[in-house]
């Protein structure tokens, strides 16, 4: 007999994707008082079209195009590289860093180390004025002492539960859901 492994749990489907990036789009534009020197910075992968989408509620309300950028923070990651190996990131040039206020914006915050890599790769591309954190899913668990600005929702997990993002620019539907290992 074999054991079947234990269905996802969908923890967001597509309205309350929609929904908890409307929030986030109107949190940070009440925090910052508008459009004025806001750029978001998308981590690579899915960070990515959640800053697109960031951007274009923002629009919505605001009528201001608000500048994206795309942030591969690999060659900063601290599990990925020998040390003193640093390489630099890779971002959307003709974007201004420089007294800035960023929005770095991922589909999920766990222990820290993606954010502290993008925090140390923007920080070698300028001084922003600060830097924010918008993330669709908290699950807990940090290794450093950074939190989120903006949370779409809060999940506690255990260690052995993985919370995986799925978006229709990247895998056809858009839903949060809770992996189980067996």
């Amino acid at each position: 007999m074999s054991i079947k492994p234990p269905e996802p749990v969908v923890l967001l489907d597509a309205e309350a994707v929609r929904r908890a990036l409307t929030r986030i789009a109107h949190e940070i534009l009440e925090r910052n008082g508008g459009t004025e020197s806001l750029v978001l910075m998308g981590v690579r992968t899915r960070g990515v079209p959640l800053a697109h989408r960031i951007a274009a509620l923002i629009k919505q309300f605001e009528g201001d195009d608000v500048p994206v950028s795309e942030l591969d923070v690999t060659p900063y990651r601290d599990d990925r590289r020998e040390v003193g190996d640093r390489g630099s990131a890779v971002w959307s040039r003709g974007v201004e860093v420089e007294g800035q206020r960023i929005v770095l914006v991922d589909d999920v915050f766990y222990t820290g180390r993606t954010v502290r890599a993008a925090i140390d790769a923007i920080m070698d591309m300028g001084r922003p004025a600060n830097i924010q954190l918008a993330v669709l899913a908290d699950r807990g668990h940090r290794e450093l002492p950074i939190r989120a600005d903006y949370v779409g929702k809060n999940v506690p997990t255990s260690q052995t539960e993985r919370i995986q993002v799925r978006l229709a620019e990247t895998d056809g539907v858009d839903e949060v859901v809770l992996m189980r290992k067996t």
